[in-house]
């Protein structure tokens, strides 16, 4: 197992793999024989960033037999999902504002990301396992009352790309299977959301095999899984939310009201 970073140092931009409280910094590629240059960097000494640059975020909606259960909704035959707007990414740690333009309910939504290594179109189950490059946290901010605020159309893709409103992080964790493990979802102290991800109806390699036969996906791509039960609204005037997923790590981050 690896955990890979991008950070800034200096007002310079790199990426390494975690070793500790250390990174060792690397060159080239993250996603394509990346080397080594001999240097490590503490972790306290450099800013972390979102730990990948994606061409497009990807989110799930209606993705766990639980939540479909709750919700008394049937189980889709295929994904469905939206685009969030790259705009809408943050680095780890970062402060979320609420959006000067919308004053009503802001829920968090705890998921498993999905970060793409290689190109990948027209995918088999196992061609789509091998573009997976590793998983990370993602915290799927959501605008909730604009979803439905017009009754002819569904604004998902507004609701979800306001600024800030896409954290994912800290790390991309490689070597993994994310079916043995579960999303912990923390409001200022308080355990919110704890679902298991082998609950996915569309489980990772089919999940990117079918999303490619829509479109191409990119290294650095990020696919949100979908979140499972105990969304909620945040509703303090400042607030911590942690999405947390042991083998990956702790995606911190504060929104202010």
């Amino acid at each position: 197992m690896q955990h890979w970073v991008r950070f800034l140092d200096n007002e310079e931009e790199h990426f390494g793999q975690l070793d500790g409280q250390e990174i060792i910094v690397h060159r080239g590629s993250m996603f394509d024989a990346p080397e080594p240059t001999g240097t490590r960097r503490p972790l306290d000494a450099v800013e972390i960033l979102s730990p990948s640059r994606p061409s497009k975020v990807i989110a799930l909606w209606n993705n766990f037999h639980e939540l479909a259960a709750k919700l008394n909704v049937p189980e889709p035959p295929e994904p469905l999902y939206l685009l969030k707007a790259i705009s809408s990414v943050a680095a780890p740690g970062a402060t979320i504002r609420r959006p000067a333009s919308y004053e009503e309910r802001v829920v968090y939504e705890g998921e498993l990301g999905i970060v793409i290594g290689r190109p990948v179109a027209n995918a088999s189950e196992e061609e789509a396992a091998e573009a997976i490059f590793g998983y990370t946290c993602v915290n799927d901010l959501t605008a909730g009352d604009i979803i439905n605020r017009d009754k002819t159309f569904a604004q998902w893709a507004r609701a979800k790309s306001f600024d800030g409103f896409c954290p994912f992080g800290p790390a991309i964790a490689t070597g993994i299977d994310p079916n043995a493990l579960s999303v912990r979802t923390i409001l200022n102290g308080a355990e919110r959301q704890n679902y298991r991800l082998d609950d996915m109806i569309f489980p990772p390699a089919r999940l990117v095999s079918a999303l490619s036969r829509d479109m191409t996906l990119l290294p650095g791509d990020l696919i949100c899984c979908g979140t499972s039960l105990g969304v909620g609204s945040i509703k303090d005037a400042t607030n911590t939310v942690e999405v947390v997923i042991d083998g990956i790590g702790t995606l911190s981050n504060t929104f202010v009201q």
